[in-house]
């Protein structure tokens, strides 16, 4: 096996990373991976992922991790409400009976976050994951690796693969190539115990999802397992605008002003969002990898997920492709017709090149369309609701 005796070093304990460390495992792979949170439980998760047949469940199938999916997934919060600006219902599919099982190849159960990190964590050896581990420099010595992190200590690896998303400390030890802004920024923010801090978007929700589209901006949420839900908001607008709109995006009663003016179309049910003054909103300016991204392959560095191809949200494909980048990678580099890694990594690369430049371009499209001001019109079609 290409990998044996090797030490592989994974940076970036999200679902990509943490599939992967799974995945060598199983092959006999000696794995860590570096974290930079502190441990499991200090930072809040975000919201709700779908995990799609031939990606995520995939990944996890070959994992032997389905059954633990099946004990957490959340049956029926995949139930979505499409919503006008006046939070008018024009597609329920709570209405509806279920939409297929395991195995359908438009299956799309949802799990939050949390659990999905949770049952990948242990699933893994103990002592894999290196908690407090933020890389600061990396450097290539006699074909090893030297990763030096913040808190002073260093690591050696023979391979090093970089899940670390959307500013990869890695990547650009791979390629020089920098994504594009998408026009579209989204401020996110979570509420816990949405029955009592948000009653009115909690019916809403019906413990689903709801997207609610006009005046070419959009709000998203969706409901937690744990009684919270996260939502975001998005809108056409450049790059820096909340550093310079004058606002402090740190202050809610600022962001609700500033919202009351901006969605000054919208339905006041939806201020009820900003009135929640525990949490604080996280604003993230959406870019995108080039979709004809490509470079040559390294004998031993890699890359996976947001730091191979970062994208909007607007498809459900983040963590799906990053879980099946890391199924095709770990198949490539334990695949014995190989007979170097840098073969094994390119023959992940091209796959990974192929896909992105699909799914990205679907991703963008989405972006644009539901943030156009015939966003709910298009949506519509898309669903043929019967009214």
């Amino acid at each position: 096996m290409l990998l044996k005796n090797k030490q592989a070093a994974i940076i970036g304990g999200g679902p990509g990373g943490l599939t992967l460390a799974r995945l060598l495992q199983q092959k006999g792979v000696n794995v860590k991976v570096y974290e930079r949170d502190l441990n499991s439980t200090v930072r809040l998760q975000g919201g709700t992922l779908d995990l799609h047949t031939e990606s995520g469940l995939a990944a996890l199938e070959k994992a032997d991790l389905l059954d633990a999916f099946k004990a957490n997934y959340r049956p029926g919060n995949d139930r979505l409400r499409i919503l006008d600006e006046n939070a008018a219902i024009f597609y329920d599919e709570h209405n509806e009976k279920p939409k297929g099982d395991f195995g359908d190849e438009f299956f799309r159960p949802e799990i939050d976050r949390g659990p999905l990190r949770n049952l990948l964590l242990d699933s893994l050896k103990p002592e894999t994951v290196v908690w407090d581990s933020h890389i600061i420099s990396l450097k290539n010595i006699n074909e090893k690796w030297e990763i030096v992190f913040k808190n002073g200590t260093t690591a050696i690896a023979d391979i090093v693969i970089g899940a670390d998303g959307a500013n990869s400390k890695i990547r650009p030890f791979i390629t020089p190539i920098k994504p594009f802004y998408s026009g579209v920024t989204i401020l996110e923010k979570n509420i816990f115990d949405s029955e009592k801090n948000a009653p009115k978007i909690h019916e809403l929700l019906k413990g689903g999802k709801i997207m609610a589209f006009g005046d070419s901006k959009t709000i998203s949420a969706s409901q937690k397992g744990d009684g919270s839900i996260d939502f975001y908001i998005g809108l056409k607008t450049d790059p820096d605008w909340y550093k310079n709109s004058g606002f402090n995006i740190s202050n809610n009663d600022e962001v609700l002003e500033w919202f009351k003016k901006e969605y000054s179309k919208w339905n006041n049910v939806w201020q009820e969002l900003f009135e929640y003054k525990e949490t604080a909103f996280t604003p993230r300016p959406l870019h995108c990898m080039p979709l004809d991204q490509s470079w040559e392959a390294q004998s031993n560095i890699t890359i996976i997920g947001d730091a191979a191809h970062l994208m909007p949200p607007y498809a459900g494909e983040g963590v799906n492709m990053a879980m099946l980048d890391a199924l095709q990678l770990s198949e490539s580099l334990t695949n014995s017709d190989f007979t170097d890694l840098k073969s094994a990594i390119n023959h992940y690369e091209q796959q990974m090149f192929a896909r992105f430049a699909e799914v990205g371009k679907e991703t963008m499209d989405n972006t644009e369309w539901m943030h156009s001001p015939i966003a709910l019109q298009t949506i519509l079609e898309m669903f043929n609701p019967i009214h």
